[in-house]
């Protein structure tokens, strides 16, 4: 059974209409999808930034350095020097975490 569509017809200030283009872009939507989704009640997200998504995927090759160290801490083959570095990592996570929270 085919749905029913109706079309609606809105008008907006040049204003108005810039506004909803730059959230419906920064949410990666079509104007039609982000209006949508407001009327459904749907929980609209901007995409992260670039920046971001960089200090993310910092964050992700530290914590594989991290998970090494402690693997080769489990193993007993670790040295003093790996605890200081595994130290040093986690205090690099903390300063991007950290960097992350203010944006």
């Amino acid at each position: 059974m085919k749905k029913e569509k109706h079309h609606l017809h809105i008008e907006l200030t040049p204003e108005q209409y810039q506004r909803l283009s730059n959230q419906a872009k920064q949410c990666g939507l079509s104007k039609r999808a982000y209006f949508v989704r407001l009327i459904d009640g749907t929980p609209v997200k901007t995409r992260p930034s670039q920046e971001i998504k960089e200090l993310r995927t910092e964050i992700h090759h530290i914590g594989n350095n991290i998970n090494q160290i402690a693997r080769s801490v489990n193993q007993g083959i670790a040295r003093a020097e790996d605890a200081k570095r595994g130290l040093c990592l986690l205090d690099q996570v903390y300063e991007l975490m950290y960097q992350i929270a203010k944006k």
